[in-house]
This record gives structure tokens, C-alpha cells and sequence, in this order.
């Protein structure tokens, strides 16, 4: 299928395409564009792509936002935006992103690929990071992780967000910032790439807990002391795979964690919230019809570790009710005996 084109109007600075259809990737679009990038769009539905032509809105997500029509050409042909693009941003659900890249016969040698995808992959259990140096070779300085704390909705109302580029090259986290300048963004750099992946994946499961904390009528302060531990939690866990010094306070792991555990936008909130109210894992995944990362995030990230009872005990009641069908209300009684 050929690609629409609503402009001929070629990009001014970068060249960029955004692979996903989703609403980050439609928050990414829109970051992109209002800072007077030209981005190149891989959706793969042929007829949202074809309603994004006629209406230059993304007609399943953030339909409030509409786009400027110099500024974006859409596509479903992968490797076509692939083929013409130097920065390839990543924005589609974890469980489908090796599906997405077996399509790609383009070679990845000079692209810088930049990461919005908050999880594991399934089929390899690796963070995309790694998974792109197994499997391609991707030299690791052109790999850049993006991570919050930020909500596409809030993105998409051009409420005040902030960013946090992560790159073992902070020059090319800085050249990303540059194409990410709007009036409604802050964006911060650092170096911390693995620490930086495993926190977006891990704050997923620890919203999932507050969800279900919620969803059992457990009050504010039950949920301060849940988030409290979550954050020790995590700066425990991450230690433990990349030892190096980070400071867990900033806004790229705590304040990521704060956002998406108490945020009524996130979706992995929404998701515990039906667990603790009696919903099955596959009845909550069909009323939702949106992915939530932290359901696969759970079972991948205890195989991975072989998880310690005592030093993750969030971490690990999370998954005794996702994957081993756990009484909810039993587990967080349990739970609750644990924290501090």
C-alpha cells in the first residue's frame, strides 16, 4: 500500500519516523510536530491510516488531537519508513514489538532507534535495549529510552510534562531533546539506560498493585505505604541486574512510578482496579480493549529474576494473582503484614 502524503513539505531538521498507532505514538506524533518536525508515521491498520489522511486525527486514540497537515506523511509500510528515516522512535506495545520487527529487511547500522515501549519482550524476555544489541547489533550509543513521568492524555491537553532522554551518548540524548522542544515539555538527559528501562517496566506492576489496593477499598493510607515500599522495592531491583550509582528520587523512577500508580489516565491502575474488584485477568483485558504492560511485565520480570519472596514481596503478590489465579483480597492481607 502506498503511503498518504498530506504534504510535500520535506522534514527541516531530522529526519524521523514513529512506528505505532497507539496513543503514546500519537503523543510522540504530536510532540514531534508541534516542535516542527516532518515525521514519517507507520500505523498498520490500513483503515485508521486511511480515516489519519482524510480527517488528520488518529480516529482509536486522543482523537482531540489534530494534526498539522505539512508535517506528517502516514504509512503501513514498515520498512518504507524505516528505509527513509535517521531516528526510528518506538511506540508500539512490548507484546507486539518482535512481531513488528521480524517485517523489517532494512538494515538498522546507522539508524539511532529510540525506545517508548514500557516492557519486556515476551519472546526473547529481554528489554528492547538488549534485545536490539543481541539481535542486530545496534551499537549501544545509538539507543535512547524515553521515560517519564508522562501521561499521553495530559501530552495531548498540553499540560506542563517532563521527560527523561536516557543514552549512553548524552550527545545524542541531546540531539533528541532538540527535535522534542515545546512549549508544554521539559525534557532532562541522562546516562542511565538500563536503570531508566527496567523502572518504566517495574512501575507498571507496582501501579497494577495500587489498582487492586484500590479496587479492595484499601484507603490513602494504605496506598502511601504501598508506594513508599514500591519505591525501595525498585531501587532494590534495579541494583540488583545494573549496579551503578542513581539517584531513585528523580522524576525518571520515582516520579514515573508516583504518576502512573495514582494517575486515573493510567491504564495499569485501571487494570488492577478490575483484579481487586473481582474481574479475571481476561475479562479486565477485554472490557479495557488497551494493553497494560505491567500484566506481561509481572510474569516476565519473576522468571527473569527468580524472584526473592522477602525482598520483593509486591512484586511477587502481583504476580501470584495475575498468573497464579491468587485470591486478591488473601495476597494484599498478606501483603500488608510485609510493609513498613
Amino acid at each position: 500500500m502506498k503511503p498518504f502524503k498530506l504534504s510535500r513539505v520535506h522534514p527541516p531538521r531530522a529526519t524521523v519516523g514513529v512506528l505505532g498507532g497507539g496513543s503514546w505514538a500519537t503523543a510522540l506524533v504530536k510532540i514531534l510536530t508541534d516542535s516542527k518536525i516532518h515525521v514519517h508515521w507507520y500505523v498498520r491498520n490500513e483503515q485508521q491510516a486511511l480515516i489519519l489522511k482524510k480527517t488528520r486525527k488518529n480516529p482509536l486514540y486522543l482523537t482531540n488531537v489534530k494534526f498539522r497537515p505539512r508535517r506528517i506523511t502516514v504509512y503501513t509500510d514498515l520498512n518504507e519508513v524505516v528505509s527513509k528515516c535517521d531516528w526510528i522512535v518506538l511506540a508500539i506495545p512490548s507484546a507486539f514489538l518482535t512481531a513488528e520487527f521480524e517485517k523489517i529487511q532494512v538494515s538498522l547500522t546507522d539508524k539511532v532507534i529510540v525506545s517508548g515501549v514500557k516492557g519486556i519482550l515476551p519472546e526473547s524476555q529481554l528489554l528492547v535495549g538488549a534485545y536490539l544489541t543481541q539481535k542486530y547489533h545496534l551499537p549501544k550509543d545509538q539507543f535512547v529510552v524515553i521515560s517519564g513521568p508522562s501521561h499521553a492524555e495530559e501530552i495531548a491537553l498540553e499540560r506542563l510534562s517532563y521527560l527523561t532522554l536516557a543514552c549512553e551518548r548524552k550527545e545524542k540524548a541531546s540531539q533528541l531533546k532538540q527535535l522534542m522542544q515545546t512549549s508544554y515539555l521539559k525534557v532532562k538527559i541522562s546516562t542511565d539506560v538500563i536503570g531508566t528501562e527496567y523502572a518504566a517496566t517495574l512501575k507498571n506492576i507496582y501501579a497494577i498493585a495500587s489498582g487492586i489496593a484500590h479496587g479492595l477499598n484499601y484507603g490513602d493510607n494504605f496506598q502511601s505505604v504501598l508506594i513508599s515500599n514500591s519505591i525501595r522495592e525498585m531501587k532494590r531491583f534495579i541494583k540488583k541486574i545494573s549496579p551503578r550509582k542513581r539517584n531513585i528520587d528523580q522524576s525518571a523512577y520515582l516520579g514515573d512510578l508516583l504518576v502512573t500508580a495514582y494517575s486515573g489516565f493510567s491504564r495499569n491502575r485501571r487494570f488492577g482496579n478490575m483484579i481487586g474488584k473481582g474481574y479475571s485477568v481476561k475479562s479486565a483485558q477485554m472490557e479495557m480493549n488497551m494493553i497494560a504492560e505491567g500484566y506481561y511485565a509481572a510474569g516476565l520480570i519473576f522468571k527473569i529474576n527468580e524472584m526473592e519472596k522477602t525482598a520483593f514481596p509486591i512484586l511477587h503478590t502481583v504476580y501470584e494473582i495475575l498468573y497464579l489465579k491468587k485470591d486478591p483480597k488473601r495476597g494484599f492481607a498478606r501483603l500488608a503484614n510485609k510493609l513498613d
